[in-house]
């Protein structure tokens, strides 16, 4: 099965057989989210209408969503872990709940292709759901209704039987909340067996005894689940039931609006359907590893699992930084939020290329090879080609040229005798302050060390690099423990005020600086509004003025604020603005605020203007080239 057929016959099974809507994938870039950086699930852009609030697209929906994740950037290079993935999505906001949720994912999965479903044999499935706490019961609910289709508890298991249900807590079958308090609920995961040939309760032949976890028995037996890391079971769908909400007691409540929130890999499904061991053999990665594989001109000592793990790792960053350039909102490589984490992945890429003997420049061709392979289904790779290749090819010369004087530096910062002067620090300063400065990853640090005869203390490299990986991500996410909202840090009364003064501000900028002038990003929480437009200089005290006096102007105008639900077409024709309308799909929202303001979005809003009462810039500032950043309070 190819990815295309996979993507078109997942849509269809939820859209022609069971009445869900079509929308499309949102951008990379959570809109007004502190909390990440990045869309890590389908579930980011949706979160205000999990909360209650009406979508387009009514109430059934589904989706493939564009994902990135680097918390686990270290596992990358693995059998199943990927920095950038699409993650198929079927949803419930208000509808269907857990019966109807796990029948079609059981459906889907075991079906056959010609009754629209995947064909996997149903002894090939495992699956766990919540096994209880303080806060909530078991989930003997989400196990009867797995028993319906031949599932087994693990506790009644013989040497011989398939289909087990496993029970976990929090850290394995729970979803949420986000942050302190919020919507959440148990989950259930299905999991595909790697290996059928052995009885359930073995390990994948071959497993390191580090990665087999010993938390459950049986006769006597350490035996193999879902939860150990020798690989046999895969992750391949999620289903999250959203029938808490934690109050800021630390009790459960039911929520008023149940939902349902699935999430099932496109990359590991389409190589158990393929038949292949890893992702990087299929055809999202079989041409890049091709390619790279022509470049390597790898030393004779470099064994081939070393050659592998690099060649994967360049495979998966070159994809994921791609796609980061092409974003709508527009990334390029730099020192801080999204900028610096595509920096990170396009380096670390450099590096292992450097580990393959590969000398010259060679990531932009890379490039071209994703474009070919996803620019069909997703259009704005072949749109930003040239701005993607552009941007690859001077941060791969620029670090190019810091690899060369950081070299020299990194001599004599550690050999202090041939540099008169140098400063005198410890070796974990000396190992970070060269990754921290020159961007050097921590492997190389190492390489170059032992090839001098010294011997890095790793330990206080790492308590270093913590130290800094949490401040930076303080720094970036304005606090990671916050709830996110998929478009707002939260849906308080104070956060949708700030979200309608973005509205008013962006009118005004087109006011006072040109009608062409756009939204390039946003960030709000409950303290302040962040606001990022084209525009290619600093804006005057006067500029600025006016701009201010603009807003407070409507806000004491008492401006009322009220949404229609039309079609993108009809809302252009009124002059609506609007940057990811095609992410709603026929059906979209579109705010007014009185006479001033007509704005596609998906809300939530103050109900007038006058809640504002008053609207301050704090300051002005360039975020990146051509692009200026407005920081701004009210009240």
């Amino acid at each position: 099965m190819t990815a295309k057929e996979l993507r078109r016959r997942f849509i269809d099974f939820f859209v022609k057989k069971h009445g869900h809507k079509e929308i499309l994938s949102s951008s990379l870039i959570p809109e007004n989210d502190p909390t990440v950086l990045f869309t890590t699930a389908g579930m980011h852009p949706l979160v205000p209408y999990l909360l209650g609030e009406e979508h387009p697209g009514g109430k059934k929906l589904v989706d493939i969503q564009k994902c990135v994740r680097t918390d686990d950037i270290d596992e990358v290079g693995d059998a199943t872990h990927c920095t950038f993935f699409e993650m198929f999505g079927n949803w419930s906001l208000g509808d269907y709940f857990k019966e109807e949720a796990m029948r079609f994912s059981y459906d889907f999965l075991t079906s056959s292709l010609d009754e629209g479903g995947l064909g996997i044999p149903t002894d090939r499935l495992v699956v766990s759901c919540f096994a209880g706490d303080k806060d909530a019961p078991r989930d003997d609910e989400a196990s009867g209704y797995w028993q319906r289709y031949g599932f087994i508890k693990v506790d009644d298991a013989k040497e011989d039987s398939r289909r087990l249900i496993f029970f976990y807590g929090k850290k394995q079958n729970w979803w949420g909340p986000a942050g302190k308090t919020g919507p959440c609920g148990p989950d259930t995961e299905m999991f595909y067996d790697t290996c059928p040939d052995l009885k359930w309760f073995e390990h994948k032949p071959g497993t390191p005894a580090e990665k087999i976890t010993k938390k459950l028995y049986y006769p006597g037996k350490s035996v193999c689940h879902p939860d150990c890391e020798c690989g046999r079971y895969v992750e391949i769908w999620n289903d999250v039931f959203m029938q808490y909400n934690k109050q800021d007691d630390g009790t459960f409540v039911p929520l008023k609006q149940q939902n349902v929130d699935t999430g099932m890999g496109m990359e590991r499904t389409l190589a158990i359907l393929n038949g292949k061991a890893t992702h990087y053999e299929t055809e999202l990665f079989e041409s890049v590893v091709a390619k790279i594989n022509q470049m390597s001109d790898a030393p004779a000592e470099m064994s081939e699992k070393e050659k592998t793990f690099s060649t994967r790792i360049i495979s998966d960053h070159i994809r994921a930084s791609a796609f980061i350039l092409s974003d709508p909102w527009g990334v390029s490589p730099s020192n801080v939020d999204q900028g610096y984490i595509l920096r990170r992945l396009i380096r670390r890429a450099v590096r292992h290329g450097r580990k393959l003997g590969i000398k010259n420049d060679f990531l932009y061709v890379l490039v071209e090879e994703i474009i070919s392979i996803y620019g069909e289904t997703y259009p704005e790779l072949y749109a930003k080609r040239e701005n993607s290749i552009k941007e690859i090819r001077l941060e791969e010369e620029k670090f190019g040229r810091t690899l060369e004087h950081g070299l020299k530096e990194m001599k004599k910062i550690w050999m202090p005798e041939k540099a008169e002067g140098a400063a005198q620090v410890s070796e974990g300063d000396k190992a970070f302050y060269i990754y921290e400065t020159y961007g050097f990853p921590i492997e190389m640090i190492e390489e170059e060390l032992n090839k001098d005869g010294y011997t890095l203390n790793k330990d206080e490299f790492t308590r270093k690099f913590k130290d800094a990986e949490q401040k930076h991500q303080d720094e970036s996410r304005a606090g990671s423990t916050q709830k996110f909202s998929g478009g707002l840090a939260d849906c308080s009364e104070q956060v949708c005020k700030l979200h309608t003064a973005t509205h008013l501000l962006h009118k005004a900028l087109k006011e006072v600086l040109g009608p062409d002038v756009s939204q390039k990003g946003s960030n709000i929480t409950a303290e302040r509004l962040r606001f990022d437009f084209n525009y290619p200089q600093k804006m005057t005290p006067e500029q600025l003025k006016k701009v201010e006096d603009i807003v407070n102007e409507q806000i004491k105008k008492l401006l009322p604020i009220c949404y229609e639900i039309t079609t993108v077409e009809e809302a252009k024709g009124k002059g609506a603005v609007g940057l990811f309308e095609h992410k709603y799909g026929d059906q979209i929202k579109a705010y007014k605020i009185g006479d001033f303001s007509y704005e596609i979005c998906g809300g939530p809003h103050a109900g007038n203007t006058g809640e504002l009462k008053s609207f301050k810039i704090i300051k002005e500032e360039a975020s990146s080239a051509g692009v200026r950043r407005i920081k701004a309070v009210i009240g």
